[in-house]
């Protein structure tokens, strides 16, 4: 058992890389600075890697370790409570007038490129809200694993840190094309992020005491849900509305195996 000393020194370790893991997102938020012309190709690439991204993470790490620690039934359970939760989330937030509609403007050399669009906006909102929550339990994971064990802390939140940078990237790429403003986007794709540190702290102060391995993996399980539902209900559908179908399903391919690459690092 760590004596006492050992335990302060990990606790401050624990705060500083569940800091590092969930701002990595920034550095995905950072890929808007680098678009200098929003032009729609690069929306619908970016949109399918947005959706690629979630879904692998959400299929292939999520819903697994969900149904493995809170059993089949309770796992698939809490999977389909999170599409419910989303769902009626998403019939409360009230539709952008014209949500359906995507404006398209002219540069002064003739080349099409995204303008302001309020349903792509509300688009990015949800993925920046789906990311968060995602983050949350990780932020909780890496925190305590560091407490016990600081090496494989630090081998966690490099991880982790690894693949929150699509993370990022899937945030802050509709958002920008939705408001044409590169400090939005960082700004949402940044917050979403800090919900990881956030998840971390709470789970030492508050949530510890009460959480059980089960109830972790229920809670995967219900993140997984609301991924797939923001995937399959906001971004295709807006990725496919803008146009690029080739493009979108290169996105999504990318999404993935980016994803993939970063899980094997686990």
């Amino acid at each position: 058992m760590l004596g006492e000393a050992a335990m302060q020194h990990n606790l401050w370790l624990a705060v500083v890389l569940t800091l590092v893991a969930g701002l990595s997102t920034g550095i995905g938020s950072a890929v808007a600075y680098f678009i200098r012309k929003p032009k729609l190709v690069f929306l619908s690439f970016g949109l399918g890697l947005s959706a690629g991204v979630m879904i692998y993470v959400s299929f292939v790490e999520l819903l697994p370790q969900g149904i493995e620690g809170a059993g089949e039934l309770w796992g698939v359970a809490a999977f389909f409570l999170g599409v419910v939760l989303i769902f009626l989330i998403d019939r409360l937030v009230p539709e952008a007038e014209n949500p359906h509609e995507f404006h398209e403007v002219d540069d002064e050399h003739g080349h099409t490129m995204a303008g302001p669009n309020p349903h792509l906006l509300r688009t990015g909102l949800f993925t920046a809200f789906a990311v968060g929550i995602h983050n949350f339990p990780e932020g909780l994971a890496t925190f305590a694993a560091t407490l016990t064990n600081a090496k494989l802390g630090v081998f966690i939140a490099i991880a982790i840190a690894i693949h929150n940078i699509p993370e990022g990237i899937s945030v802050s790429v509709p958002i920008f094309y939705a408001t044409g403003s590169r400090k939005k986007a960082f700004v949402y794709s940044f917050l979403s992020g800090v919900a990881e540190p956030v998840g971390g702290l709470a789970g030492y102060l508050v949530l510890a005491p009460f959480l059980t391995p089960a109830l972790v993996a229920g809670l995967m399980s219900l993140i997984a849900g609301i991924m797939v539902y923001v995937s399959l209900d906001e971004l295709l559908p807006m990725a496919h509305r803008v146009g690029h179908g080739h493009v979108v399903i290169l996105g999504i391919m990318l999404g993935m195996a980016v994803m993939a690459g970063s899980l094997l690092l686990l």
